[in-house]
């Protein structure tokens, strides 16, 4: 099963599902020629991968990078890629029950419908967050080739159930202050974690924000109405499984302001346009103003806990109760702060290789 995103330069294609033998992506539109450290990609796919910490599922995968075609030594040698990751501890047997009675909040059930019950359940097939490990292959080449160009991306966990961190300076964010649980203060990291690790108790889950910021953007990426920075980054943060919304500087908060309050008031910093504040989150009309990028997005509770739920079943045309099995995060959060960064990386390049684009054909 694949499913491909078309963006003004790039494609971008995942396949697989998250019991199936791999996974793997397929890129083009990236430079021929460009060249990102396998190595430091490697490190990013690491961050992600389950089993490596208390708080995350049990599946343990190396998610090793292997490189198909259009990679050489860490040089995109042609405009199409394809890198694939070999799923090594699965275990599919406790997916048994899911193809008849489906998890509430997950895929199981309108896909059941939809592709009348052939859709794989084990591990979620291809709607699981499994599918995020290879996203994060593109994405992290993108993050690699915008930091040659000056734009650094990096994310934090905003929020975990109640407990919030300390938001990003939307002025200056400090992406290098983010510790290894990713968070900028320890203290609400610690937390956060003892959150995380009641619902894990409990058999329950929990859900939490993800907060994002780009630096570094020059001046006009992007486009009026449907493409967008806004439109675009959506998109693909949409892809990731369990996003439930997102907004983009002040956000739902500006239903409160008068535009007094909501307006950026601009200034000259020697030769440089910048505004004294950045409610706007460094989009305005579509278009990149300059300022830093900040969005947030909320992710959903796991859905598959061990509570028992009431549920149907499909053959049966009844009620019924669920009891789930199998190794599932209790909290999604800590380990979709890479994803988010890959994701934003793979629509600001594209928009980046976009504007490139126009500058030589003399279209701005």
């Amino acid at each position: 099963m694949k499913s491909t995103l078309t963006l003004n330069k790039l494609n971008v294609t995942i396949f697989g599902g998250s019991h199936s033998q791999k996974i793997g992506t397929e890129v083009e539109g990236l430079p021929a020629g460009a060249r990102f450290n396998p190595d430091a990609l490697q490190a990013f796919l690491e961050r992600r991968a389950p089993g490596r910490a208390a708080y995350a599922t049990t599946r343990r995968e190396p998610d090793q990078a292997i490189f198909e075609r259009g990679v050489s030594d860490g040089v995109i040698t042609d405009g199409s890629l394809r890198a694939v990751i070999h799923n090594t501890d699965t275990r599919s047997g406790d997916y048994g029950n899911l193809r008849d009675v489906p998890r509430p909040a997950h895929a199981d059930y309108p896909a059941a419908v939809k592709y009348h019950g052939k859709n794989q359940t084990a591990g979620g097939g291809h709607f699981s967050a499994r599918m995020t490990a290879p996203l994060c292959i593109a994405g992290g080449i993108c993050l690699q080739l915008l930091e040659e160009a000056g734009i650094r991306i990096g994310a934090h966990i905003a929020r975990i159930g109640h407990v919030d961190d300390v938001p990003f300076d939307p002025l200056a964010p400090q992406i290098n202050a983010i510790g290894s649980f990713p968070t900028i203060s320890e203290e609400r990291g610690a937390q956060m974690r003892e959150v995380i690790e009641q619902a894990r108790l409990r058999a329950d889950s929990i859900g939490g924000m993800v907060e994002c910021a780009a630096t570094g953007l020059p001046v006009g990426l992007g486009e009026h109405m449907f493409y967008g920075l806004e439109n675009i980054l959506s998109q693909v943060i949409f892809g990731i499984p369990a996003v439930k919304g997102i907004e983009f500087g002040a956000g739902f908060a500006v239903a409160g302001m008068y535009g007094s309050q909501n307006n950026d008031p601009y200034y000259y910093d020697a030769d440089t346009v910048r505004t004294k504040t950045n409610h706007h989150g460094g989009v305005l009309g579509g278009m990149s103003t300059g300022m830093p990028l900040i969005f947030r997005c909320a992710f959903k509770p796991t859905p598959s806990i061990g509570i028992p739920q009431q549920s149907v079943s499909l053959s049966e045309r009844k009620n019924t109760i669920l009891t789930i099995k199998g190794r599932h995060d209790p909290c999604v959060v800590p380990r979709a702060v890479p994803v988010v960064e890959a994701a934003t990386a793979i629509a600001l390049y594209d928009a980046y290789l976009t504007a490139k684009d126009e500058e030589n054909h003399g279209l701005n």
